[in-house]
């Protein structure tokens, strides 16, 4: 038996982000003397000497790259272009490229520079001044972050073939629904895709079948399609709080798939609870407009074998309590540790 109304826990976790936690390496300092093979303005450390660290130093441009340099560190710089010729000595071999916190725009991008790199694994190109998504033509990238610009366009077939591909980073951007439509497709390795707080109606067409996780909050998605889902059957967490979804838009049984764990709708405007699969988890629908406990569309039936595996639901913030809690629920949701209604 479930508790009718269980406190909310605020579990207030403190995580501590160092300046270098997000590149997996740390300050060239602890590294020693820095070797011949390096740009001036940078450091090399010889006991990595692959590496080039030329993170925090008040650049405006990115220095010339000097053959056998695979991992290139630029952030927390004052970089407003990148000249023609700064890769050629390692267009090949590069590996990561990271440009974070800079002032880049696209128009200081010159031709025959990131447009060169074929080996990338890894570009990082947030919080900068971009319009339009800079993509290496490397068949080797799995990780791409543009986080925190001015994207309102990704080049039609800049990401085609890129089968290594694993998660795509674009949160915080201008980004619409149109403009990303079968960018994705394709991508037989790509898991997660964030999209937060960008300018989406509707989720992108095309996102492979290997996908597990999607972040859209903060959009104006209104409507979910009846198959959108059906195409993602690896979907595992799907997050689209601070949206404009009604009960209109959204087709019956649309979230109704084995695949969900998580489904956040928190902060909609729906009227009642959305139709889910037993396998669910964790479901989020606080604050929306919700004035009816819909436990059909909970458990279709309870019985031994028969029952609902959600252990989190959230309906505070809606126009209903725990009242209005069916007399019989208990049998659908004896997994249930906490069911919050205010």
């Amino acid at each position: 038996m479930f508790p009718l109304r269980v406190p909310i826990f605020a579990v207030l976790v403190s995580l501590t982000v160092g300046q270098y936690d997000d590149y997996d390496y740390q300050p060239a300092s602890q590294y020693g003397p820095s070797s011949a093979n390096c740009a001036q303005e940078c450091e090399c450390p010889i006991n990595f000497p692959t590496a080039m660290y030329c993170d925090s130093r008040n650049l405006k441009f990115v220095p010339i790259v000097p053959s056998g340099i695979k991992y290139l560190y630029l952030q927390n710089n004052l970089i407003e272009e990148i000249k023609a010729g700064v890769f050629d000595n390692v267009t090949a071999e590069l590996r990561w490229l990271v440009l974070d916190h800079n002032q880049i725009t696209n128009e200081k991008v010159a031709k025959g520079t990131i447009d060169k790199l074929t080996g990338l694994h890894k570009i990082l190109f947030s919080f900068n001044k971009l319009t339009e998504a800079v993509i290496p033509p490397s068949m080797s990238l799995d990780e791409l972050k543009m986080m925190n610009n001015q994207l309102s366009k990704f080049p039609a077939g800049s990401l085609a073939g890129m089968q290594n591909l694993t998660s795509v980073h674009l949160q915080n951007n201008e980004l619409t629904s149109k403009a990303l439509n079968g960018v994705f497709k394709g991508l037989n390795k790509l898991v997660a895709i964030d999209l937060t707080n960008n300018k989406l109606k509707k989720l992108p067409s095309g996102m492979p079948s290997s996908l597990e996780t999607f972040y859209g909050d903060h959009n104006g998605i209104s409507s979910i399609a009846a198959g959108d889902l059906k195409e993602l059957p690896k979907l595992a967490y799907l997050r689209l709080a601070y949206n404009q979804m009604t009960d209109a838009g959204i087709p019956a049984g649309v979230f109704n798939v084995t695949s969900l764990i998580e489904l956040d709708l928190s902060y909609n405007k729906l009227q009642s609870i959305p139709e889910i699969n037993e396998q669910l988890e964790h479901l989020y629908l606080q604050v929306n407009e919700i004035n009816k406990f819909n436990l059909e569309n909970i458990c279709k039936f309870s019985g031994p074998l028969n029952y609902s595996r959600l252990k989190h639901l959230r309906l505070d913030g809606n126009n209903i309590t725990h009242a209005d809690l069916p007399h019989d629920s208990s049998n659908c949701l004896r997994q249930a540790s906490d069911i919050i209604f205010d």
